[in-house]
């Protein structure tokens, strides 16, 4: 696969999608460049048990959060785009407002100007007409909304199952040709 992909993990609760996501791109050797915000940082221990070294581990390259200065904070850095696993609302906020105040914002500024796909995987619910109106600004811009809703016609067996299936696909989305979704087939 030519190009990097960027993967930025947020606080949202949801962080085993953004590991999950590291260790199948690790599989299919795609070159990951990670960032990690303060927020994910603790929302990671907490919900997966894992520490942040290990985490940081899986990727080609990772980068501090307030680094505005690293290369895919540029356009000319060229990545095949982006996945923001989980994405929080107030990451959301910032791509829908174009408000890079950290790199994973300025990352996701420069995915779009690009014109590169920048997924979405927005962890909150229930929704309030100010979240919808954030990912309907972050569609316009051109962002994919992925919300990390299971599929079941696969009848997954774990928890495991469930988020690896719904990571498959979100990487199927961006380009990733991967075998950690089960595609429909149509037998009903």
């Amino acid at each position: 696969m030519p190009f990097p992909l960027i993967l930025a993990i947020t606080g949202a609760s949801g962080a085993i999608y953004g590991l999950r996501a590291l260790e199948i791109l690790r599989e299919l050797k795609v070159e990951t460049h990670l960032v990690v915000s303060a927020a994910a940082r603790l929302t990671l221990a907490h919900e997966t048990g894992r520490r942040l070294d290990e985490v940081l581990d899986l990727a080609s390259v990772h980068y501090d959060p307030k680094d505005i200065a690293a290369p895919i904070a540029s356009g000319s850095f060229a990545t095949r785009g982006m996945l923001i696993a989980p994405c929080s609302v107030k990451t959301l906020s910032a791509v829908a407002n174009s408000y890079a105040s950290d790199l994973i914002a300025r990352a996701a500024d420069v995915t779009l100007k690009e014109g590169r796909p920048l997924l979405l995987m927005v962890r909150e619910t229930p929704l309030h007409r100010g979240h919808l109106r954030l990912m309907d600004l972050a569609a316009r811009a051109g962002a994919i909304i992925f919300p990390p809703v299971p599929a079941f016609y696969h009848r997954p067996q774990t928890l495991e199952e469930v988020v690896t299936t719904t990571v498959g696909r979100a990487l199927l989305r961006l380009g990733v040709d991967n075998q950690a979704y089960a595609p429909w087939k149509g037998d009903l």
